[in-house]
């Protein structure tokens, strides 16, 4: 039999080792890339759509300054935008951002126009103030403030989550609050894509690059999500995890999928110009969206979260692997999925989820 004194010392051993488990899983916490879905007359003209990217432990302390988050905040959204005051990115929290309420519990089934504008013009004057008086609110080809708040009222959202640690997310804190923050958006060297692959390259470095191909070097959502999705093969330890935040229904037509630039061009009546104008330069469209262009990077029927799962987003990677699943978790998924798929039909419901869920309500 082992002695007393040996007991003790493996149990202090056993104790101590846990107490560092809890540390680092703690100090770990979670982004996500948001890629949206084109929506309207200009998802018509461009349907490569619009990114964004989500903190976790980042909040904003003004729409244009970052802190870290308190204990019981949600995180936020940071995006790159065009026509925002003059700033090259804006800072939203994550319930505003997609819903235009302050509290998820608002988060309405179903809208129509003027409930939307009503959400929205409220959330502007009580909170969006910080971006100065006649800040243009957006119409039918360029947008405007109105980007901000009630974003899932327009489109689909993939949320393509991540694990982060501390350092990592002061040092984007640190870059954001320190650089200018003035607009010098470009549509095809400089837009929304380009600001999600440098921030990015702080959590992966060299990883995200702007190549010709695909995209005749243009950045787009659906490339960066790409890329993500395959350095999360090799990198299993970022625990990439794909979700999808629905479309709110009543307001617009349902969005329509991402596209790259070659598929963008292909598929709609651009291609019948091009191939007029110069018969090469289509050739190598084509060829460019066969070998490169039709890329996947969204799962097949990936988990799905409805305003009260949001939490998932910011779960720590490792502590819940698997949620109820089958016919109903494909339309509600509380599950922190660690992989690219959503959870195997037929896996039991961990209670750790009903606890998380109590510690949100």
């Amino acid at each position: 039999m082992l002695s007393t004194r040996r007991l003790r010392t493996m149990a202090l051993a056993l104790t101590i080792l846990a107490l560092m488990g809890g540390s680092a899983r703690s100090s770990h916490a979670q982004a996500a890339v948001l890629m949206e879905q084109p929506y309207g007359f200009f998802g018509v003209l461009n349907p490569t759509g619009h990114i964004a990217m989500y903190f976790a432990r980042i909040c904003a302390e003004t729409p244009v300054k970052l802190r870290r988050c308190e204990p019981g905040e949600q995180g936020t959204v940071i995006a790159r935008y065009q026509g925002i005051a003059g700033y090259d990115w804006v800072a939203m929290p994550l319930i505003p951002y997609l819903y235009s309420v302050e509290n998820r519990s608002e988060a309405p089934a179903k809208v129509d126009k003027e409930m939307v504008r009503r959400m929205r013009d409220r959330y502007h004057e009580d909170h969006l103030g910080y971006l100065g008086e006649g800040v243009f609110e957006g119409n039918i080809v360029r947008g405007g403030w109105t980007q901000l708040v009630g974003v899932a009222y327009e489109r689909r959202t993939y949320a393509f989550r991540f694990a982060t640690t501390e350092e990592q997310d002061d040092a984007v804190i640190q870059r954001l609050n320190t650089r200018a923050n003035r607009s010098n958006f470009n549509l095809v060297y400089n837009n929304c894509a380009d600001f999600a692959r440098t921030v990015l390259n702080v959590y992966f470095p060299r990883t995200f690059r702007r190549n010709f191909f695909p995209d005749a070097g243009m950045t787009t959502p659906k490339q960066i999500t790409y890329k993500l999705t395959r350095y999360s093969r090799k990198h299993p330890e970022i625990h990439l995890a794909v979700f999808a935040i629905p479309q709110v229904p009543g307001y617009r037509h349902m969005s329509g999928s991402n596209k790259s630039v070659s598929a963008s061009l292909m598929t709609t009546g651009y291609a019948v110009p091009i191939f007029l104008i110069n018969p090469y330069i289509a050739g190598g469209l084509f060829l460019d969206y066969v070998t490169r262009g039709r890329f996947p990077s969204v799962p097949e029927n990936p988990p799905v979260l409805s305003p009260d799962e949001l939490f998932t987003l910011q779960l720590s990677t490792g502590i819940i692997h698997t949620a109820a699943a089958g016919p109903v978790a494909q339309e509600s998924s509380s599950a922190a999925t660690i992989a690219v798929q959503p959870a195997p039909a037929g896996a039991l419901p961990n209670p750790a989820v009903k606890e998380i869920e109590a510690e949100h309500e």
